[in-house]
């Protein structure tokens, strides 16, 4: 990809940026709500949807770390897994390293319900991929995931502003 730095190129890179950044927010909205729908079904609330996937994609961890991750105050986290545990959802064991330390560690198979209220997103996205080549999917994958994470970066900046620190 060839980049000419002229005023109409950074003109026209600004627009296509403020456009990107538009569709993902509105990505966001929609996300939003489908998240809250499955929650729904799953009978949880989204912020134990949100804890639930991290646990599931991030593996066991303490419940201060998840709170951190989550961003939510260790208090919340307690009502959260409180609710996650009661619907069998995740599991608190003791830290063998630590038998005073608690580790949560989502229950095996759980996370394939949550798949199934995802199908029609799965489903959504393949024929939308069916329109693309190879190359033009790597780059919207690698695009995705960059945009990940600059949205964690500016999350966990965000976060340590508000609790003081430097960003």
């Amino acid at each position: 990809m060839s980049t000419v730095d002229g005023p109409s190129a950074r003109a026209s890179r600004r627009q296509h940026a403020h456009t990107i950044m538009t569709a993902l927010r509105e990505l966001r909205v929609q996300l939003s709500l489908l998240n809250r729908q499955v929650g729904a079904h799953a009978e949880l609330k989204d912020v134990d949807v949100d804890c639930f996937e991290l646990v599931n994609r991030e593996g066991p961890m303490s419940p201060t770390a998840l709170a951190r991750r989550a961003g939510l105050h260790p208090a919340t986290m307690t009502g959260v897994l409180d609710r996650l545990e009661r619907g069998g959802w995740v599991t608190r064991e003791r830290d063998f390293a630590d038998r005073r330390a608690v580790t949560v560690q989502a229950v095996r198979g759980r996370a394939a319900e949550l798949v199934r209220l995802y199908a029609g997103l799965a489903r959504g996205i393949d024929e939308l991929c069916a329109g693309y080549g190879e190359d033009d999917l790597a780059l919207v994958a690698d695009f995705v995931r960059r945009a990940t994470l600059a949205g964690r970066q500016a999350t966990d900046a965000l976060a340590t502003h508000r609790m003081g620190g430097s960003p």
